[in-house]
């Protein structure tokens, strides 16, 4: 694998986001969101991600939030990351759903979520926790390109509509399934953001979008990233930042690792979320 040529330094993104029916007690709560870490040596490096967890631990969060992509293919590099995941400070506790690289390997899945226990997170693959009691849960839905995302739905289904809820969800293209349930804030990442972003024009998935509705499929294959990219995901107009779809509210993280060739006005990202009512 190739290393990336461009890198940006990491960027704190703060953003206060409304929760109808938030209990009082929790009006304020902190959260930080990582996601995408990819530490297979190429993708992150040793110092950014010790960065990213010093910064979150400077927020003093309430709750950390992990939405998946430890790895990038070979499971072996999660029980180093663990290990440096161990430092990550949180009053109320670490929670993390995985992503496709994840489970892509034979067994990775159980190497992962043993590893990421190890220190202290708690991996919820359709699972749900309650740090701040059952009129808040958190949950944590399996990754979308697996067989067992469609049955995770049921847990959704099963809460009572006038809680509310935050939901891990690894791909931002299932938040146009979620718009059937109320999720007030489901976060996400996947997308990188794009990792390049040209003024002016977008992100290069979003132009590469537009250049599959006018240009022949023969000539297609020979323009780098294009099919790649509409593989990826769907919706790449959610692909970072804030977006309202339907009545639920989504965020994706840019993530903090970078595949090859790097970041192009895209930097690497740790969030910080204030709740209020």
């Amino acid at each position: 694998m190739l290393s990336p040529i461009w890198v940006e330094p990491l960027k704190v993104e703060r953003l206060t986001i409304a929760i109808a029916d938030l209990p009082s007690s929790l009006v304020g709560l902190k959260l930080v969101q990582l996601s995408d870490l990819h530490y297979d040596g190429f993708c992150l490096s040793d110092q950014l991600l010790e960065q990213a967890i010093c910064v979150s631990n400077q927020e003093n969060p309430d709750v950390v939030l992990l939405t998946g992509d430890y790895i990038t293919d070979d499971p072996t590099p999660i029980n180093a990351l663990s290990s440096r995941l161990k430092s990550l400070k949180s009053k109320n506790g670490i929670f993390a759903c995985l992503g496709n690289h994840d489970i892509y390997y034979p067994n990775a899945r159980t190497q992962v979520i043993r590893a990421l226990n190890s220190a202290e997170i708690t991996v919820l693959w359709n699972g749900i926790a309650i740090p701040f009691g059952p009129n808040f849960p958190i949950i944590g839905l399996a990754d979308y390109w697996s067989r067992e995302f469609r049955s995770g739905l049921a847990i959704i289904d099963h809460l009572d509509s006038n809680v509310p809820r935050i939901v891990l969800s690894h791909n931002p293209d299932t938040a146009e399934i979620l718009k059937k349930w109320r999720v007030d804030l489901q976060l996400s990442g996947h997308t990188h953001g794009g990792q390049v972003f040209i003024p002016g024009l977008g992100s290069a998935p979003i132009i590469g979008q537009q250049l599959r509705k006018v240009v022949p499929k023969s000539v297609q294959k020979f323009i780098p990233y294009l099919r790649q990219c509409s593989q990826v995901a769907k919706h790449w107009e959610w692909a970072q930042g804030y977006h309202c779809i339907g009545n639920n509210q989504l965020y994706v993280n840019r993530g903090l690792g970078t595949y090859f060739p790097g970041r192009f006005f895209c930097p690497p990202e740790l969030t910080v979320i204030t709740l209020i009512n």
